[in-house]
């Protein structure tokens, strides 16, 4: 099997590595030092392992260009999203009628709305793809949706550092049972030893894993504040509540309920200690936010299911501001 990443970041960087670990032929798009990093001395992956730090180099075949490289097997998109209406007819030259995309990516992906019952499957998620380029040069009908439960950091050109968590889950977009792409793509990321969880509505664990993070990602990027210190904070826990609850009611309308509490969640988050998100992280280093996949979104469809999203707007609005103002996020 023939795999391409787009997106040689933290996570494209890990998947690229534990991949050509797992013996695949894996080629990653790169430019600058980590194109000459890679194409010198191969990706090194940093693990823990034991209670001891593993450093190993995997041989990746890196490019400046997909057209270097033609159709793939599987394509792996670990771009965020900021960047992928500029890359997306490029990403196409690796898309064959025979190749599978796995989108892993932050947020809602462009092809979300795709198999949700009505009224869900007719949302229009311009926020997404503001030009229409993205779905018209990856068609859905490519796509395997996926979410990563797993946190990494690339501290150096062509040096992935894994953090936490292992877990993947993949599915359809279209919903249903595994299918049969679905089930190769799980071998492949198993025999990389990715704990993978296959599912028969991928926007589901999509809309959750968003649930818990559309508000720490932007409030920590805002204030520098690493998550333990912000749910520390009474008024700022019960605003990220309120936010948490619009997006359930939300859910409620869409097919997706949550069936938890904000409470239950903050849990798990609080359980992660004095973590990083990787939108303070981007803030931090001047990369534009991630903001439409993560709230804007949310905004849109309130507006297309008629729900009140006061908090929603709130922080869109406040977030937004800030990212402006740092030259962030788009006029």
């Amino acid at each position: 099997m023939k795999i391409t990443i787009h997106g040689l970041g933290a996570v494209g960087g890990l998947m690229a590595a534990k991949l050509a670990g797992a013996g695949y032929e894996v080629s990653a798009i790169a430019r600058n030092e980590t194109y000459d990093t890679v194409k010198r001395q191969g990706l090194t992956l940093i693990e823990t392992v034991d209670g001891e730090e593993r450093r190993t180099s995997h041989n990746v075949n890196v490019v400046r260009t997909p057209a270097e490289l033609g159709p793939q097997d599987l394509v792996i998109v670990a771009l965020k999203t900021t960047g992928l209406e500029a890359v997306a007819p490029q990403i196409a030259a690796t898309v064959g009628p025979e190749t599978t995309v796995l989108s892993a990516m932050n947020g809602i992906p462009w092809w979300f709305a795709h198999g949700l019952p009505e009224p869900a499957g007719s949302l229009n998620l311009w926020s997404l793809d503001p030009s229409g380029v993205v779905g018209a040069s990856i068609l859905t009908s490519s796509v395997i949706g996926s979410v990563v439960h797993l946190s990494a950091t690339a501290p150096n050109p062509g040096t992935i550092r894994r953090i936490a968590g292992n877990g993947i889950v993949i599915g359809e977009p279209g919903g249903g049972e595994a299918s049969q792409r679905v089930k190769k793509i799980a071998t492949c990321l198993r025999d990389a030893n990715f704990d993978v969880e296959e599912t028969a509505l991928i926007q589901r664990e999509i809309w959750f894993k968003l649930w818990g993070n559309m508000t720490v990602n932007p409030i920590s990027a805002i204030t520098g504040a690493t998550g333990d210190k912000i749910l520390a904070d009474q008024y700022v826990r019960e605003f990220m509540s309120s936010c948490m609850v619009e997006m359930a009611n939300i859910g409620s309308c869409i097919g997706l309920p949550i069936g938890a509490n904000p409470e239950d969640r903050h849990a798990v988050t609080a359980s992660l200690g004095a973590f990083r998100t990787s939108m303070l992280q981007d803030s931090v280093v001047g990369k534009p936010l991630e903001l439409d996949a993560l709230i804007s979104v949310l905004v849109e469809i309130a507006s297309q299911v008629g729900v009140e999203v006061k908090n929603i707007k709130a922080l869109l609005g406040i977030s937004r501001l800030y990212a402006r103002s740092k030259g962030l996020y788009p006029e």
